[in-house]
């Protein structure tokens, strides 16, 4: 069993990564238990703010470290929120507040104006200095509903929709866990991490 730092403080991703890599050989510990704090996200992609947060939780916890940086990229605003999707209304991680702000810049968009995707970018670091680190991605298009649907996921699921398998917000997390960006970049990240003991 390997063990790795999450450099992540949100429950949810921690319990997403968690059930996906479940049957692999990686305990992944979430960096609070280290006492880290989030890293600084100063960079300007998705890799590079993955990359930050990485190197941040595998130089103080002395763990192999795997981050997710991630977010939701709405076409008719050119890409945002994109990178600052956890803090689009002000306050890192409010939720509600981010969904309400979006909805309230769309709510004159009409449903043909209102595709959007999901984006994922893991990162993971066998040190602190590890100058090749596995870098996977995964991309879930959809679009933005008029109004939060369901009870389920977290962050922007309420009012992301997709034509395959509905509103995020009631899918199972089972199946969530198949098709998400999250899922797909997890799934090449194991795939990575197979090539590597051929």
């Amino acid at each position: 069993m390997r063990k790795i730092v999450l450099a992540s403080s949100n429950p949810g991703k921690l319990a997403e990564i968690r059930e996906v890599l479940a049957d692999s050989e990686i305990e992944l510990v979430a960096q609070s238990e280290f006492g880290i704090a989030d890293a600084e996200e100063t960079g300007i992609t998705f890799v590079e703010n993955a990359l930050l947060k990485a190197r941040h939780a595998a130089r103080l916890s002395g763990l192999p470290a795997l981050a997710d940086d991630s977010g939701i990229c709405v076409d008719v605003l050119g890409g945002a929120p994109g990178l600052y999707s956890a803090r689009y209304a002000g306050e890192h991680g409010n939720n509600a507040a981010n969904n309400a702000k979006l909805l309230d810049v769309l709510r004159d968009a009409p449903d043909d104006q209102r595709s959007a995707h999901f984006h994922c970018t893991l990162v993971l670091l066998r040190s602190a200095d590890d100058p090749a680190p596995l870098i996977a991605e995964g991309l879930w298009r959809g679009r933005i509903l008029h109004a939060p649907q369901g009870d389920k996921g977290f962050g922007y699921d309420p009012v992301f929709f997709t034509e395959a398998q509905g509103p995020a917000g009631e899918l199972d997390p089972a199946v969530k866990n198949r098709v998400s960006h999250r899922g797909l970049a997890l799934a090449r990240l194991r795939e990575l991490l197979d090539a590597e003991k051929r």
